[in-house]
């Protein structure tokens, strides 16, 4: 999903390779200005506004912001005895963020000992994105982590034969099926609800949390469990996704134009995120 992580240019699993003809680092960490208006809420508080936040990518994990400390609000951090070592970026010492009657102990972090070629991030403060109440673009709350500029979601028409079975059952047909092309991911496959046989698929109490997408919801097909999802509600920009389904082809066969489809290697969504800790109710919250 995005510049360094899923598989990503600069994540571990990139499915591509820098035409150089010297090895890379096998870590390269990568920051830019994110040139967009962020805010962190928290304690019922505004503690951070700036339009000058800095993009850290290192692979294999979410973008995260780092504000200018004149940007933080100055009665909000709290040094703490914490301190931790980044394996690029040196000591690293920890806040305790207050506000209100609210705490959150490491609940910021700064880079204090920073060599000149990671000198952008002198001075600058990243918040613990699941410790904080919200955070904003604007007026709209972004879910899950900082937004990744490079992350994209292409959605598009098809006509091609999409056939989706278990054992000897056809849960699926159609000639309509819809192609979502998401940044770190092959393609994966939505049918309309019309081509399929309702009656095989079974809804399921499992929910995860896409924050390009929104809330996505499971079935099982007879005894394949999870073998399909949706979402019922996507986000507007992801509209045309609404309330259609698609399969997962590792546990339920699925033919394109007769072609058996597995599931390519790295497209596992690695669990280890803020977003997986969203309630229902955080996840349709938006404002």
């Amino acid at each position: 999903m995005g510049l360094s992580w899923q598989q990503g240019p600069l994540s571990p699993g990139a499915i591509g390779r820098f035409l150089v003809s010297e090895p890379l680092p096998k870590r390269l960490l990568y920051v830019e200005p994110l040139r967009r208006r962020i805010r962190v809420r928290f304690g019922g508080a505004w503690i951070a506004d700036s339009e000058h936040a800095l993009l850290l990518f290192e692979p294999g994990r979410y973008p995260v912001a780092y504000f200018p400390r004149t940007d933080v609000s100055s009665e909000t951090l709290e040094r703490n005895e914490h301190t931790t070592r980044h394996p690029d970026l040196g000591l690293t010492s920890w806040y305790t963020v207050r506000a209100g009657e609210k705490n959150a102990p490491r609940g910021a972090w700064q880079h204090v000992e920073l060599m000149a070629y990671a000198s952008e991030l002198q001075e600058r403060v990243a918040f613990a994105w699941p410790a904080m109440d919200a955070f904003y673009e604007e007026d709209e709350r972004i879910m899950g982590h900082a937004a990744d500029s490079y992350h994209r979601i292409d959605i598009r028409q098809s006509s091609r034969n999409l056939v989706v079975r278990h054992r000897d059952r056809t849960v699926a047909e159609t000639q309509r099926p819809i192609a979502l092309y998401e940044s770190g991911f092959a393609t994966r496959w939505y049918v309309p609800r019309a081509d399929i046989d309702e009656s095989a698929l079974t809804f399921v109490e499992h929910q995860t949390f896409c924050p390009y997408k929104g809330l996505c919801s499971y079935y099982d097909i007879g005894d394949a469990r999870l073998a399909a999802w949706g979402y019922r509600e996507a986000y507007p920009e992801v509209g045309r996704i609404s309330g259609l389904v698609s399969f997962e082809p590792d546990i339920v066969s699925v033919q394109l134009d007769g072609t058996q489809l597995h599931l390519e290697p790295g497209q596992t969504v690695i669990p280890h995120g803020p977003d997986r800790e969203l309630s229902v109710a955080e996840a349709h919250l938006r404002r």
